[in-house]
């Protein structure tokens, strides 16, 4: 009798892996037109996000205009120095985390409370007005926002005017550094509420009516129902939303901070984006303005990972 040949068992992870190998070429021959699509905003961040990247390697360079960028002298970490010891970069630095504070502090939660509201009206035509009022803003250029701001901030524009027409004192905002920053933060909750707050309108419409009754029952009142129910069922997009925001905590929008600014008022107004604007477009040191982006990005991706790590432990809640 001939011995029976027994073949090893293949390990489960060999199985799982070929499994999914077959699983995702099975889905990719299946919907190969919707995968197509991915094609174009693939090449877009390989192209114009990830490619310039490699343009980082300047910082540790002493590179010169129309030089290349692997081929002029390496100074390794002169350029940070430089800014480590430069006391105008701490300067601006301080303005960026105050400016990036005030906004976030004041435009996060804003779209949260006017999605609140605008949920609890009951007139659709009532409420579709104000949604589209609050919508719009969102749609003006910047440079129309800024020339909006400079005129009714003139010291014969409307907000001096009224203030003259109560007995004060006319007030040139754009010349005083103080008021910078209210003005800016302002200026983008008016922008940005509404516009922000589609994300939780479209959260609380996926709140089970069923959740409310049973808070009603329990005799619990409108207020509690928000802290109980709403909150709650919201609260995965405010965290998402929440972590998106801190990787662009240090990026205070740079178009209207350069359109209003001027150098009286540099004090407050100035950030890292304008300041590498002016040392690196308008005084040529690429290398020393590449150095300071490099440690803006850095600082970004550090408090975005540590929010979604605080998240995660907190609320066990995540984006990864």
């Amino acid at each position: 009798m001939e011995p029976k040949t027994v073949n090893p068992p293949i390990p489960e992870m060999k199985v799982a892996r070929k499994s999914k190998r077959r699983t995702i070429l099975y889905l990719l021959r299946k919907d190969w037109q919707l995968y197509s699509l991915l094609i174009l905003p693939i090449l877009y961040l390989l192209i114009f996000k990830y490619g310039p990247m490699i343009g980082n390697v300047i910082a540790f360079r002493r590179f010169v205009p129309g030089g290349s960028i692997f081929g002029e002298q390496w100074v390794g970490l002169h350029y940070f120095r430089m800014f480590i010891e430069d006391p105008t970069f701490w300067r601006v630095f301080s303005n960026t985390l105050i400016l990036g504070g005030l906004t976030m502090l004041l435009t996060f939660p804003m779209p949260i409370v006017f999605a609140l509201l605008l949920n609890e009206v009951k007139n659709k035509k009532f409420k579709k007005f104000v949604q589209t009022a609050s919508y719009l803003p969102h749609f003006l250029s910047i440079v129309i926002v800024a020339g909006m701001i400079l005129q009714l901030t003139a010291l014969n524009g409307s907000i001096n005017s009224l203030i003259q027409f109560f007995g004060g004192d006319p007030i040139n905002f754009m010349q005083q550094a103080d008021w910078f920053r209210t003005i800016y933060v302002t200026s983008e909750i008016w922008q940005g509420m509404g516009w922000g707050a589609i994300l939780y309108l479209a959260a609380l419409t996926t709140i089970d009516d069923s959740l409310y009754e049973a808070a009603r029952i329990d005799g619990a009142n409108r207020w509690k129902q928000t802290l109980h129910v709403t909150i709650p069922g919201i609260l995965p997009t405010i965290v998402t939303v929440l972590i998106l925001n801190m990787g662009s905590f240090l990026a205070v929008g740079f178009e209207k901070i350069l359109l209003l600014y001027n150098p009286l008022i540099y004090e407050t107004s100035d950030v890292i984006s304008t300041y590498l604007y002016r040392v690196g477009l308008g005084s040529s040191n690429f290398s020393y303005a590449t150095a300071i982006g490099l440690f803006e990005s850095i600082i970004g991706l550090i408090l975005v990972l540590s929010v979604n790590a605080i998240s995660r432990k907190v609320t066990e809640r995540s984006l990864w």
